[in-house]
């Protein structure tokens, strides 16, 4: 039942019933207060010991003693950079980072951003305005449709991962100018976008392709160079991509990578960045840290992949069933959020921590559990987990032989 409608100017109790029907819904969320105790995803869970099978800590580097030494040496001359880039607060470790990105990439040129967030809106908005069109995948991230929609530009979305219905959009639209916005990897299904195909539509009509690829790099291609390089995609293929830091970077921030002009032109339009205090030099190096390790240690990458393969073969021979994703996300669609919530907690209980994905995150009926897997996990805590999640999904455990 509808909450009844509060007293004009009674905004207390108008919001306190929206939170209620939020509730009464199974949607709304609640924070939960986490800290690591220890390697191999060890973590306290409101007080509570649990293994973290939910973060986005692919190669397990967030607690890398290079990374937190460089870190830690950066912030003794100062915790924060004080300004925006284009006033005071670009260091010149921003520009040592952005310069690392770039030659890392195998691009001319990358920018620094705040977020991930700042990043898809600052790039899709500092491109697209009125008379444009962007187009976009209907599974992309929130933040890449809310750039879409903030642009001003005609925006429309194509079927998930369906390069003939990207084609078709494309071939419709009167705009005078075509932006095509996809995820590389998509976060809460762990699929891979087609990019050749993708790439291709986006050629034969003009188009610009940007690929947000925050869950491919560090994790996918020979080299951990993402997406495209596990395609063998270049820049003339994707113009523009974007990537985050706090995920297999295992630090904080995000990024735009690309030819010169169309960076240059992001620098001088994008709202977000111009607007928003740079990131602290310090996150600045232990990215850089980051890098070093990414490449001294391809040992990380290969072992998240390998305990994908393991736990896919677990689960399946325990009756789970997966998605056929290839990458460190492995959903396990369960329907309702009350499904979801139920089993979250059930895990949690037996020492698992392991998120309840729900609508508007996913679409309606689709809620989920969303099991993440990083290097720094150990074989037996992917084998308790999959016990665990058999018997909280009630499915028979058979011999894994």
């Amino acid at each position: 039942m509808t909450a009844p409608t509060p007293a004009p100017g009674d905004w207390r109790q108008w919001a306190a019933n929206a939170v209620a029907e939020i509730d009464a819904a199974g949607l709304r969320r609640r924070r939960r207060n986490v800290e690591s105790t220890g390697p191999a995803q060890q973590v306290s869970v409101d007080g509570r010991a649990a293994i973290n099978f939910c973060g986005n800590d692919y190669l397990g580097l967030a607690q890398h003693a290079r990374l937190t030494a460089a870190f830690a040496q950066a912030a003794a001359a100062g915790a924060g950079s004080g300004a925006s880039h284009l006033v005071t607060g670009h260091h010149p470790l921003h520009h040592a980072l952005e310069q690392r990105l770039a030659a890392w990439t195998g691009r001319e040129r990358a920018l620094a951003f705040s977020s991930g967030y700042l990043a898809n809106l600052g790039v899709v908005c500092a491109l697209a305005g009125r008379g444009d069109a962007v187009l976009e995948d209907r599974l992309n991230h929130a933040s890449l449709i809310d750039a879409g929609l903030l642009s001003g530009a005609r925006f429309a979305r194509y079927a998930h991962a369906d390069a003939a219905a990207l084609a078709a959009k494309l071939s419709a639209t009167p705009a005078r100018r075509s932006i095509v916005v996809t995820d590389g990897v998509f976060s809460m299904d762990g699929d891979l976008a087609p990019l050749p195909a993708l790439a291709a539509a986006s050629r034969n009509a003009g188009a610009l392709l940007i690929v947000d690829d925050a869950h491919g790099y560090g994790v996918l291609g020979a080299t951990g160079r993402g997406t495209l390089e596990h395609f063998g995609l270049d820049e003339a293929a994707v113009p523009l991509a974007i990537g985050t830091l706090g995920k297999a970077f295992g630090s904080y921030g995000a990024f735009v990578t690309g030819p010169a002009e169309l960076v240059e032109l992001v620098l001088q339009r994008a709202r977000s960045y111009r607007y928003t205090t740079a990131l602290p030099p310090a996150v600045a190096a232990a990215t850089i840290a980051a890098l070093d390790v990414l490449d001294a240690e391809p040992w990380r990458r290969a072992r998240v992949l390998d305990l994908v393969a393991r736990f896919r073969q677990r689960a399946a021979t325990a009756g789970l069933v997966l998605a056929g994703s290839p990458t460190p996300i492995q959903p396990i669609l369960l329907g309702t959020p009350d499904a979801a919530l139920a089993a979250s907690e059930a895990l949690l209980a037996r020492g698992f921590m392991v998120a309840a994905i729900r609508p508007p995150t996913v679409p309606a009926g689709t809620s989920r559990l969303r099991v993440t897997l990083s290097a720094s996990h150990e074989d037996r805590d992917v084998d308790a987990l999959v016990d665990a999640l058999a018997e909280v999904l009630a499915l028979p455990v058979r011999d894994a032989g």
